[in-house]
């Protein structure tokens, strides 16, 4: 689409950085060690910031009374820094490193690849460096924030540079724009709490902790409830060329805030919980992130590809048009439908991650199966639009196992009854 040239446009740089690989990429073994063990975190030290209650007083203590409170998108931030999913980061970044990661997608000093700006955002004047402030969210402290830095960022190439767009028909550019304040400070944080969720989020200690120490584990990202076709989609990247045999898959559904008209974290929640069960998969691993989405496309794939090595993967799905989104105005796509596999591919190297691309599948009278194999043998596809699967949903009309498990639609009518 012309949207898609114009974003691949604005990420050239980034992908002028690699070569574009053609094939599946093999895992650096001096790096990442030896076939057969967890993937290392990014930058090789899986970052803690939690510390204990005593060491947590002093910190609050420290700050003089100073408190702010945070959005739950904020609170989502400090949580994965916090825990080390953001790993290498110790706390929200200082302007040179927001500028770095902008303009070359490179941490300052390490060199270390990062696809979007980790930064806390207020519009309060008192917030000033030197100081130290307690972080609170529904009134509960979570971090102390050591302030080192205070800016007003150019939020228009900040759109530009991450997004590949100005305009406010991209839920990206509407978040940084109307949703976050006037300026940006930075500095490290001191972890006190993690947040009361409705979703429990296992932190990537643990995580990794829980996984097969000997297997590689292919991480699947979602933001939506997982129908047929992405259970089909994740199960069949365990056969992908380039994962061994025996391998596991995390799903790692993202819980926080997304776009406005995604289904809310909750639902979306309820939903895997009814699948797991139902599924009960020793192949299949679940997790559940709190992380806020940007719908930044190529450069979210990017994001989400260094949170998962963070969480012990060695390979990463990328779906068609990945943390893609439309227009609000004309619903044109606003990246190409292979522009976050492009990216990804072209640093997958670097990152220390495989990528395994989605297979392009549909659903036939002899089941799931590729577009190409369907053509071949000439079998008819089952179709069934988005908009008609809500109109069936929310008229409680009868819809197909092939599209959809009894179990999520359950939920989905269960919450639709409630609003």
């Amino acid at each position: 689409t012309m949207l898609g040239r114009r974003v691949l446009s604005a990420l050239r740089p980034a992908l002028g950085r690699a070569v574009r690989a053609n094939a599946f990429p093999a895992m650096s073994q001096t790096v990442f060690g030896a076939r057969g063990l967890k993937s290392q975190p990014h930058g090789g030290k899986l970052v803690n910031r939690m510390v204990g209650e005593a060491e947590g007083k002093e910190a609050i203590k420290a700050c003089n009374g100073l408190t702010m409170e945070l959005s739950e998108r904020q609170s989502c931030d400090v949580e994965l820094i916090n825990v080390g999913a953001f790993s290498p980061l110790e706390g929200f970044m200082n302007e040179d490193a927001w500028t770095s990661v902008l303009q070359d997608m490179k941490l300052p000093g390490s060199g270390l690849l990062f696809g979007l700006p980790v930064v806390l955002d207020t519009n309060r004047d008192d917030l000033t460096p030197g100081k130290k402030v307690t972080l609170t969210y529904q009134g509960i402290p979570l971090a102390v924030l050591d302030i080192e830095s205070r800016w007003k960022p150019n939020k228009a190439l900040e759109c530009k540079l991450s997004y590949g767009f100005t305009t406010l028909e991209h839920p990206g550019v509407r978040m940084i724009s109307m949703e976050r304040g006037h300026t940006y400070i930075g500095g490290k944080l001191t972890g006190l709490a993690i947040p009361k969720r409705p979703f429990p989020s296992i932190t990537p200690a643990d995580t990794r902790a829980a996984l097969p120490t000997d297997k590689d584990v292919v991480a699947f990202q979602c933001r939506n409830p997982i129908h047929r076709a992405h259970y089909e989609l994740f199960i069949r990247a365990l056969d992908a060329p380039n994962v061994e045999p025996g391998s596991v898959v995390l799903v790692h559904p993202t819980c926080g805030p997304t776009q406005e008209d995604d289904i809310d974290g909750v639902t979306r929640y309820k939903t895997y919980e009814v699948l797991k069960a139902e599924l009960d998969n020793p192949k299949v691993h679940w997790s559940y992130l709190p992380y806020s989405m940007h719908m930044a496309g190529p450069r979210e794939a990017i994001q989400h590809m260094l949170i998962r090595k963070n969480y012990g993967c060695t390979h990463f799905i990328i779906g068609r048009d990945m943390a893609g989104c439309k227009s609000s105005l004309t619903g044109e796509d606003y990246y190409g439908t292979y522009d976050a596999q492009d990216l990804a591919r072209a640093n997958c190297d670097e990152l220390g991650m495989q990528v395994v691309p989605s297979l392009d599948l549909v659903s036939t009278e002899q089941g799931y199966t590729t577009v190409d194999e369907a053509k071949a043998k000439g079998l008819k596809v089952n179709k069934l639009s988005g908009t008609e699967f809500r109109k069936r949903l929310r008229a409680g009309e009868d819809i197909p196992e092939w599209f959809a498990f009894k179990s999520v639609v359950k939920v989905l009518r269960e919450e639709e009854m409630k609003k």
